[in-house]
């Protein structure tokens, strides 16, 4: 399933901004490709400039975005989360926040780091020194509330695309129906008028074989038979009548 297919990206992004102005945590969310829905929602000067600012770690943390699920530690040293966004079952993408520390860095390992990474050191540890600081609970309880938020939206959403097809699939089958209830009430006046022949032709005949007296029973008894024959067709066809007129009726009721 592909979430794009249904979901506003809009709304998921304005959801996800209003998240991070709230919490003053980070957030993006993928499709279940790995593959980018939203634009960084409250990114850490750490992560966006120094540590998805070049391609080898850039790299790592689409990896991780892909791969990662819960809360965790992320390769740069950072604690996020990741919660799935499902429908019926199937999980379709990720919403993805954190960028923070549990507690005070440990600035020396840093500063390794970007020794390491070939990083100016005044910049990169300032950068660090700049993640805002979570305790676990709180993390856990915006993990939580992200989620939901997230896939209560999406699964609206969905609701709302599936029921409009399914609604636009009715009403072509009903336009379907109504024209096919056209061409039955068309036949049916036809046969109709044949039936009004036949009951006419009936009567001729039926006057005729008065006329020619014994040696017309046998045409007045054929006579008879077309009488009957017509009366039963004619009402036949009327029955067919209300039964389209019904049909009719609900479709034009349907389609209100």
């Amino acid at each position: 399933m592909n979430i794009r297919e249904f979901l506003d990206i809009s709304k998921l992004q304005e959801l996800q901004d209003h998240f991070a102005k709230t919490t003053g945590l980070a957030a993006i969310a993928i499709d279940n490709e790995g593959k980018y829905l939203t634009k960084a929602s409250n990114f850490t000067e750490f992560c966006s400039k120094y540590t998805r600012g070049n391609r080898e770690g850039l790299s790592k943390c689409v990896e991780c975005d892909k791969e990662c699920l819960g809360i965790y530690t992320c390769h740069a040293g950072l604690i996020e989360f990741s919660k799935e966004i499902c429908i019926d079952g199937e999980c379709i993408g990720k919403i993805i926040g954190g960028q923070v520390f549990k507690a005070e860095p440990n600035e020396d390992k840093f500063r390794r780091q970007a020794k390491e990474f070939g990083l100016k050191e005044e910049g990169y540890i300032a950068a660090v020194r700049a993640v805002p600081i979570k305790d676990e609970d709180y993390i856990k309880t915006a993990s939580e509330f992200l989620g939901e938020l997230v896939n209560d939206l999406v699964n609206l959403e969905y609701l709302k695309f599936y029921d409009g097809t399914r609604l636009n699939v009715i009403t072509e089958e009903l336009v379907k129906t109504n024209n096919t209830v056209a061409i039955i009430n068309t036949k049916t006046k036809e046969l109709d008028s044949i039936a009004a022949r036949q009951n006419i032709l009936a009567l001729n005949a039926s006057i005729e074989a008065a006329r020619a007296g014994e040696s017309g029973v046998g045409f007045a008894v054929v006579a008879k038979q077309m009488g009957e024959l017509s009366k039963k067709s004619a009402s036949i066809y009327g029955e067919i009548n209300l039964a389209s007129a019904a049909i009719s009726d609900s479709v034009k009721k349907m389609n209100r």
